[in-house]
């Protein structure tokens, strides 16, 4: 899922060098209205589709979220569903593969 229609923090200088596990950045993503909908609607979707994948008999399943620098928008998000994974008793395993990529100025 490519979460690039989200605002991005990392024109925000003072956010730039934090990532999507800092505070300042989750606040910045999640206080945006389009954010709340949108995770809302894309978790209901999972909800729906994740016990259709088990009654198929599927192992696994592998969720992911891109933004352009791999910091900021995608660490949040995907944050929130991993987050929603697990209070829903589901197991889950979470990966930002590109968090700790240098920043281009």
């Amino acid at each position: 899922m490519d979460v690039r229609f989200l605002e991005n923090p990392y024109f925000v200088e003072a956010l730039r060098p934090l990532s999507g596990e800092d505070e300042k950045i989750r606040s910045f993503v999640l206080n945006n209205a389009n954010t709340g909908l949108f995770l809302q609607r894309y978790i209901d979707l999972l909800d729906i589709l994740i016990p259709q994948y088990e009654n198929e008999g599927k192992a696994y399943l592998t969720i992911a979220i891109g933004c352009t620098g791999g910091r900021h928008r995608s660490v949040v998000i995907a944050r929130q569903i991993y987050d929603h994974l697990l209070a829903s008793g589901r197991k889950a395993e979470l990966t930002h593969r590109d968090i700790d990529k240098s920043l281009s100025t």
